[in-house]
């Protein structure tokens, strides 16, 4: 089966299709028109739906989870911009919340698996609510945590909220008045076994292992330390420069990273969710 992938930003796309054709994600097709342009008809055929796809994250990730290329899985990365700290924060009223368009598609296809991702700040704005009560509307269950980059070990904090969303009967949809209140559901199952309090170790780490006792974590171990104006030491990764140039192809690199995911945290929420739903 192929992917579909919907990223508007040419520099990303082209990204994607490089990643592609390398074999480093899913074989799929890029789709670089806006996601309200985007039609429900216009993703028959594809077994995995990557929206806000950037460069490749998701796919990236549930590769390394071990979640194969012919699973059905939706993921969606909505833009951040309305709800990030850094931004002005106008919410559900900023034209970049795209999120009511993500979840039109969802509800004309149905997929079994959703999962996504958002700024932690977004909680404090209903943002999850939201997500919460359209899913959970039309008959899926949902889950929800906050996982840091650090938690991989990353050298750097970025904390952000992880959400998994299945219906109660893989391949069947249903209605609302067919869901079973008292049935949680494997995504809320997910986040308090595996993700929640209960899975962090005596010493206080969240373990980063698979199902199978092997890490995903990448070897930060090489990143160096920078002291910056405010006088606090921080990590840096290898070979990332303090200083931005300018240079336009830099400029587009420097975007598609900060707007990426950190695969190997989401490896982590797809893996544990994978041990819940065997």
């Amino acid at each position: 089966m192929t992917a579909y992938y919907n990223e508007i930003d040419p520099y990303a796309a082209q990204w994607l299709r490089n990643l592609i054709a390398a074999g480093h994600i899913a074989p799929g097709d890029v789709d670089e028109r806006s996601i309200v342009d985007v039609q429900p008809d216009d993703l028959k055929g594809y077994t995995q739906c990557h929206f806000f796809a950037g460069i490749g994250g998701w796919s990236y990730a549930a590769r390394l989870a071990g979640w194969h290329d012919d699973r059905p899985l939706w993921t969606g990365s909505c833009p951040c911009q309305p709800f990030s700290e850094a931004g002005r924060r106008k919410g559900q009223t900023d034209e970049r919340h795209l999120w009511p368009t993500l979840f039109e598609l969802i509800r004309a296809r149905r997929p079994d698996v959703v999962m996504g991702e958002q700024v932690a700040a977004a909680i404090g704005q209903n943002w999850l609510d939201g997500v919460h009560s359209d899913l959970e509307g039309i008959g899926y269950s949902c889950g929800a945590t906050v996982v840091p980059a650090c938690a991989v070990n990353a050298p750097h904090r970025r904390d952000r909220l992880w959400f998994v969303a299945d219906t109660a009967r893989p391949g069947q949809s249903h209605e609302p008045e067919c869901a079973q209140p008292e049935d949680e559901g494997r995504a809320v199952v997910f986040v308090r076994s595996k993700l929640g309090a209960d899975s962090r170790s005596d010493d206080g780490a969240t373990p980063t292992g698979g199902s199978d006792g092997t890490s995903r974590e990448p070897s930060w171990s090489s990143a160096g330390w920078a002291t910056g104006a405010d006088g606090k030491t921080r990590r840096v990764e290898p070979g990332l420069s303090l200083l931005v140039d300018g240079v336009p192809a830099r400029m587009g690199r420097l975007r598609a990273y900060g707007n990426a995911i950190v695969p190997q945290v989401a490896a982590e929420v797809i893996g544990a969710y994978m041990e819940i739903a065997a």
